[in-house]
């Protein structure tokens, strides 16, 4: 199976037109149907419907378009860091992101490295802490920012020294949004949007006490821009933490008795990673000793 031909398929998912992708591709429609079906024949499947006007994908061609793109991605991603070998090295480091605040200090970070390496590049992927991980151990990323509670037994980890602080994020009409802070009581009954993680739900259950019983829960999220837009359209008020990118007619109130949660950059033990990640690893571990404060 040659990367190549996995290219060939994902352009003529993408396109659903096997004539398009043709073209995009520089190569001749007969020449791209044949390889397609030699790729088929290879699997021992069906990848494609055929259809007069366009193709789409099988349910096996959907499976296989998510491996396609993974290995394509690990295929580039070392093609990227061996370019970066040379005496003023270069190369990606590739960190995903959970929604965080934490972001500040890893942008500063990210900014004083490039100051020393400029042939460094960053790539960051916003997602959950569950797809973060799952990233990371398939060799997507280098590198994950997770906001505890999270399971991290597998991965090396440095504490950021930020907390994030919890708030109920509401419309900025609501009675709630003129308050100074938020109780488990003026919260129980009000319909909440919450995260999904199950780790995330223990740790406000915690919270809320004997009034968790009491608790409408009136959907979930996982990107807290999806649920600031549902907060202000009605649909509840969303527990999360407070960030500083969230904008339109919503307010965060913070919650009491306080709520925290650590931040941590982790990566995976006993790993090969390139020269880059490393001393990307090194440069923030040396910051936080140098400024603990911070």
């Amino acid at each position: 199976m040659e990367l190549r031909v996995l290219r060939y398929f994902l352009v003529t998912a993408r396109e659903e037109s096997v004539t398009r992708a043709a073209g995009l591709l520089h190569i001749t429609q007969p020449t791209l149907s044949r390889q397609l079906m030699q790729l088929e024949e290879e699997l021992g499947t069906q990848l494609l419907h055929r259809g007069k006007y366009r193709v789409t994908l099988t349910e096996d061609g959907e499976l296989f378009r998510r491996r396609a793109q993974e290995l394509v991605e690990l295929a580039d991603r070392a093609e990227r860091e061996f370019r970066g070998r040379g005496a003023d090295f270069g190369g990606e480091v590739a960190i995903g992101c959970a929604e965080t605040d934490a972001m500040g200090f890893l942008s500063e970070s990210i900014a004083a490295f490039r100051r020393e390496h400029p042939l460094v590049s960053f790539s960051v992927y916003s997602a959950t802490a569950d797809e973060i991980k799952g990233r990371i151990d398939r060799g997507l990323i280098d590198l994950g920012l997770l906001s505890e509670p999270v399971e991290v037994s597998r991965y090396s980890y440095i504490r950021l020294p930020r907390d994030e602080v919890w708030c109920a994020l509401v419309r900025s009409d609501s009675p709630l949004a003129a308050r100074e802070y938020l109780t488990p009581a003026d919260l129980a009954g009000i319909p909440l949007l919450i995260g999904r993680r199950r780790e995330v739900r223990s740790e406000l259950a915690a919270w809320f006490g004997p009034l968790w019983e009491r608790v409408d829960i009136a959907g979930s999220y996982n990107l807290l821009l999806n649920a600031a837009n549902m907060v202000e359209h009605g649909v509840g008020a969303a527990l999360a933490f407070s960030i500083s990118n969230v904008a339109g007619a919503v307010r965060f109130v913070p919650l009491r008795p306080e709520l925290r949660t650590g931040t941590l950059l982790v990566w995976k033990k006993d790993e090969a990673r390139s020269r880059a990640a490393s001393a990307f690893i090194d440069a923030v571990n040396n910051a936080f000793k140098a400024s603990p404060g911070i």
